[in-house]
C-alpha cells in the first residue's frame, strides 16, 4: 500500500525521489520521507503529503547520488512525523523503508530491547532495521548478508529498501508478499513499489520474486534468495509510457479513466477472438482445454471492486457455460478452511496483481491442487506469476484509487472466458460465439455513447450532493452493478450507500425509504423487467426518490421515475459494461461538488498489499 522509490547512480537522487513519490501518491498514504546518503545520512520526513515533505526539505542539504523515498499508509503506530519512514538503526548508520507488516515484531522488539536497543517509534519497521544492524554487528558480515540473515528471522510481508552510511555504493532491496520492481538504466538503478516512478528513466525492469534479495553493489545487480541461492534476474521491457500516467487534460485521473473505457475495453478484447469464424485466440483456453472440459466448479476470489467483477462472472459462467460458481472475498476464503478439490478452477481477480489477501488465497488453493487463472491489469505482477494461466486486461495504468476501467475490463474478459468455457464444454455453438462476438465488438462504441450522459449526471450531482444516504437496487446481472455503484459513492464522496438485490428491499431496507432517500434502480429491459418495475412502485409508494438507469427508448420506467438515464441496448450478459458507467460518473461528480479528494480518498490505498 505504501510507496517506495530509490535511486543509485550519477544523477542527483532527491529530484528523482520527489517526482517518484508524487507518482506514487495514488497508492494512498498519510506521511512521506526521504533518506539521502552523501557522507552523512540525511533523513527528512513528516506527516502529510509529499508537498509537505518538500517544505521540510526546503533549504536543507539534499545533495546525494544515493537515496530512497517512501509514502506511508499507517499500520503500526498512528500517522505522525515520528512513525514516518525512513527509519534508522540504533547507531543511525543504516536506514530502511518498508511496505508490509512484520508479524513477529513484538517478540523481536522485546529481544532487542533486552540487548540494549532503544526504539523511538511505534512501528514494526524500526524493529527490522535494528535487527539488521544487530545481526551485522554480531556476525561481522556484510550489509547484504546481514539483511539476508535477519530476514530469515522475520515472519510477515515486506518490500524493503536499505542503505548504509558505511556502504555508500550499496543499495539493497528485498520482497516477500509486497511488490518491488528494479529499474536498470545506464550506470544507474532504481527500485520502486511499481513501475510508475521508473518509466521516465528506463523501460528495462526486473520484478523480484518472494524471498529474493537484490543487491546493487559497485554498479552491479545481484539477486539471491534468503537461502543464499543466486538467481539470474529476468529483465523485461515495460509496456507503459509516460503519457499514460499523466492526466491528459482531465481534472482528475478518475475522470480520465472513466472516459478511457471505450479504449480499455477494446484493448482488453482486441486479438482474442475472431467474430467471423467464432474462434478464440486465448492461450489460457488452449493450454487448459482438458481441465476446463472436466472441471466441477469455479471459485472466484477477489477484494472490493474485483469481487464485484467476480459476482458478474458468476452470472456469466453459470448462465453461459453452465458451470457452478462460488465467489469469495479473498480475505475470508483464506481463513475459513475452504473445501478445494483438484478439479476446481480458482480465478483470482486483482487490478494490481499484488493484493495480499488474494495472493494468499491462491497459494492456499494451489496447495490443495486446484488450477489457478489470474485476471490482472499489471504485467509482471505477483498474481500472474503465481497463476498457472490467465489473462491481462490491458486497461493501462489505473491511477485513481476508485477502480473504474479495471472493473469493466475484468467483466469483458470474464464474458470472453465464459463463452470459451461454454464452447469447450459443448454448451455453445460456433454460431452462438459469432453472435456473442459481434455484440462484444459493439460495446466500446456503446460505452462511448453512454458517456454522453455526463452533462445530465452533473445536474443530478448538484441535486443530490448533500444526501446522507443512497440505496442502489438491481436484479440478476445488475445486482453486482448496484453493489459497485454504492461502493464508488462511499469510496470517494463519503456518503453512506448500500447495494441490494431489488427483490430483497422488502426484507429490511424498505424501512429506510422516505422522501429524503435517493434510490438508484437499474431497470434495463431484461426478462425480469416487470419485477423491477414492481420494486420501483414500492419505493414510490413510500415517497422515495427514484433515479433509474434504463434501456434506450424506455417508457414504462420513465413514467414512474423522478430521473432517468438511458443506456444503449445490448445483450443482458453485457449490460454491466454499460450500466456501471452512469454510476461511476454520478459518484465522481458528487464527490467533486463535495470538495473530496477524488483520486486519493481518505484512508484508502490503490494496491492493498497488507492484510
Amino acid at each position: 500500500m505504501c510507496g517506495i522509490v530509490a535511486y543509485i547512480g550519477p544523477r542527483e537522487a532527491y529530484p528523482i525521489l520527489i517526482k517518484g513519490l508524487k507518482r506514487l501518491e495514488y497508492r494512498g498514504y498519510d506521511s512521506a520521507g526521504v533518506a539521502l546518503l552523501n557522507g552523512s545520512m540525511n533523513v527528512y520526513k513528516c506527516k502529510g503529503k509529499v508537498s509537505d515533505l518538500e517544505k521540510v526539505t526546503d533549504g536543507k542539504n539534499t545533495h546525494a547520488h544515493l537515496g530512497m523515498g517512501h509514502t506511508r499508509w499507517a499500520t503500526h503506530g498512528e500517522p505522525n512525523d515520528n512513525n514516518s519512514h525512513p527509519h534508522l538503526s540504533q547507531s543511525g548508520d543504516i536506514a530502511i523503508i518498508h511496505n508490509g507488516i512484520i508479524e513477529n515484531y513484538g517478540s523481536l522488539k522485546e529481544e532487542l530491547t533486552n540487548r540494549g536497543h532503544v526504539f523511538t517509534s511505534d512501528t514494526d519497521t524500526e524493529v527490522l532495521v535494528h535487527l539488521i544492524e544487530d545481526v551485522q554487528q554480531n556476525t561481522h558480515t556484510t550489509l547484504d548478508e546481514a539483511v539476508r540473515l535477519a530476514l530469515n528471522e522475520v515472519i510477515g510481508a515486506y518490500a524493503i529498501v536499505i542503505i548504509s552510511k558505511n556502504d555508500p555504493a550499496k543499495l539493497i532491496g528485498a520482497r516477500k508478499g509486497s511488490p518491488l520492481v528494479i529499474g536498470i538504466g545506464d550506470s544507474e538503478f532504481f527500485m520502486a513499489s511499481d513501475a510508475t516512478p521508473i518509466i521516465e528513466y528506463t523501460k528495462n525492469v526486473t520484478y523480484l520474486n518472494d524471498n529474493e534479495i537484490a543487491s546493487i553493489i559497485d554498479g552491479k545487480l545481484t539477486v539471491k534468495t534468503i537461502d543464499n541461492v543466486e538467481h539470474v534476474p529476468y529483465i523485461q521491457t515495460l509496456e507503459m509510457n509516460l503519457e499514460t500516467i499523466e492526466k491528459g487534460g482531465y481534472e482528475h485521473f478518475m475522470l480520465k479513466e472513466i472516459h478511457e473505457q471505450p479504449r480499455s475495453i477494446y484493448d482488453s478484447l482486441r486479438g482474442r477472438f475472431d467474430p467471423h469464424t467464432g474462434m478464440f485466440a486465448m492461450r489460457s483456453l488452449k493450454e487448459h482445454e482438458g481441465k476446463i472440459k472436466n472441471l466441477k466448479r469455479i471459485i472466484i476470489v477477489g477484494c472490493g471492486t474485483s469481487w464485484h467483477a467476480g459476482l458478474v462472472g458468476e452470472y456469466l459462467f453459470e448462465d453461459i457455460a453452465r458451470i457452478p460458481v462460488e465467489v469469495e472475498y479473498a480475505s475470508e476464503f483464506r481463513y475459513r478452511n475452504p473445501v478445494i478439490n483438484e478439479d476446481d478452477l480458482v480465478i483470482a481477480i486483482s487490478q494490481s496483481g499484488e493484493t495480499a489477501d488474494t495472493l494468499a488465497a491462491i497459494e492456499l488453493a494451489k496447495e490443495k491442487g486446484a488450477t489457478i487463472f489470474g485476471l490482472c491489469n499489471v504485467v509482471g505482477s505477483s498474481i500472474p506469476r503465481t497463476s498457472h494461466a490467465g489473462a491481462y486486461t490491458h486497461a493501462g495504468p489505473e491511477i485513481g484509487v476508485a477502480s473504474t476501467k479495471a472493473f469493466t475490463s475484468q467483466v469483458a474478459i470474464l464474458a470472453l472466458w465464459a463463452f470459451g468455457f461454454a464452447e469447450i464444454r459443448g454448451k455453445a455453438t460456433k454460431q452462438d460465439l459469432r453472435n456473442a462476438f459481434a455484440e462484444l465488438e459493439t460495446i466500446p462504441e456503446k460505452v462511448e455513447k453512454t458517456l454522453q450522459c455526463e452533462d445530465q449526471i452533473k445536474e443530478l450531482a448538484k441535486i443530490f450532493k448533500d444526501s446522507k444516504n443512497f440505496l442502489y437496487l438491481g436484479r440478476g446481472y445488475q445486482f453486482p452493478v448496484a453493489l459497485e455503484g454504492a461502493l464508488k459513492l462511499k469510496e470517494i464522496s463519503y456518503i453512506h450507500a448500500e447495494g441490494y438485490p431489488a427483490a430483497e428491499m422488502k426484507h429490511g431496507p424498505i424501512a429506510l425509504i422516505d422522501k429524503e432517500m435517493p434510490v438508484v434502480v437499474i431497470a434495463t429491459k431484461t426478462a425480469i423487467y416487470d419485477k423491477v418495475i414492481s420494486g420501483i412502485q414500492e419505493v414510490k409508494a413510500r415517497k422515495g426518490i427514484i433515479i433509474a438507469i434504463v434501456s434506450e427508448g424506455d417508457t414504462k420506467v420513465r413514467a414512474m421515475a423522478d430521473y432517468v438515464i438511458e443506456v444503449p441496448e445490448t445483450k443482458e450478459y453485457l449490460e454491466p459494461l454499460l450500466t456501471t458507467i452512469p454510476l461511476q460518473l454520478l459518484s465522481y461528480h458528487i464527490a467533486v461538488l463535495r470538495g473530496c479528494n477524488v483520486d486519493q480518498p481518505r484512508n484508502l490505498a490503490k494496491s492493498v498489499t497488507v492484510e
